[in-house]
């Protein structure tokens, strides 16, 4: 069993972005499917024994309340992370477990500094919290439409890193998947919503406006990768156009996460030895 797991850590270190390192996305292709089988019958199958586990070291840290667990899923539009939520956590009861969604920021959120609204939304001991989106939007979009310079941009790099590290020092485990989706399976999504009556209502036209300016989001992907991947909170590239080998991965992550922090259900208190429930 030790074996496995290493042999899995190790598979799992190759999509991990080295902290001070040279680091290119094109060296990552998003068609990648090393996570599947040869089979989709298998790769279901794997998907449900996946979930099932995390189901039940999940329950283990909620009840535990010990270990707090913050997975951020960032990626353009149509990578997939709604869908990553309803797979990875499929088994799982919604008790200890949030999801955090980060739209436009409100005026009431405009009117402080930009991690205010996150800070607000990280874990508690014994919970597991999924950010939709998360602080990287403020390295992200306003760099890439040019609302903020490059010199600010290397001081939110530096507060984020500050930031997580604070969590981190205080007993949260990060974990970080960029989902990496190549523009043509983007657009083959798109097309889908557009055309799937009960997929419409997730298109938004505002969506075409980043998809313009693709090559600037990759640039400012690559550079925020690389600068905000550290030992206590690393990035994880995940190759997302095939969503079953996107979730089987982000799966596989997490739950070599929760193994790692060697989980266990609360000690019975003894005076509970002497409790009578009466008939």
């Amino acid at each position: 069993m030790a074996n496995q797991d290493k042999s899995l850590e190790k598979n799992l270190d190759r999509y991990r972005v080295k902290p001070n390192s040279k680091f290119s996305l094109s060296n990552i292709s998003p068609g990648d499917k090393s996570e599947r089988s040869d089979s989709k019958a298998k790769d279901v199958l794997a998907l449900e024994a996946l979930a099932t586990e995390i189901n039940t070291l999940q329950d283990i840290l909620h009840a535990q309340a010990k270990h707090k667990v913050l997975l951020i899923l960032q990626g353009m539009d149509a990578s997939g992370k709604d869908g990553t939520v309803k797979h990875v956590f499929s088994e799982c009861d919604p008790l200890g477990i949030r999801l955090a969604s980060f739209k436009a920021p409100s005026a009431e959120e405009l009117a402080r500094d930009y991690l205010w609204r996150v800070h607000s939304q990280v874990p508690k001991k014994g919970e597991i919290v999924i950010f939709n989106r998360s602080h990287y939007e403020d390295v992200l979009i306003v760099k890439v439409h040019d609302w903020i310079d490059e010199a600010e941009c290397k001081r939110r790099y530096a507060q984020i890193n500050d930031f997580e590290r604070m969590l981190a020092e205080t007993g949260t485990i990060i974990i970080k998947c960029f989902l990496h989706i190549s523009k043509e399976e983007q657009k083959a999504r798109m097309l889908e919503r557009l055309q799937e009556p009960t997929k419409t209502w997730k298109f938004n036209p505002g969506d075409l406006n980043e998809r313009a300016v693709w090559s600037k989001y990759m640039v400012a992907y690559e550079n925020a990768l690389q600068a905000t991947s550290t030992n206590h909170a690393p990035w994880y590239v995940i190759p997302a156009d095939s969503k079953t080998n996107r979730n089987l991965l982000i799966s596989k992550i997490l739950l070599n996460t929760l193994k790692s922090l060697n989980l266990s259900y609360p000690a019975v208190p003894k005076e509970y030895e002497k409790i009578v429930v009466e008939d």
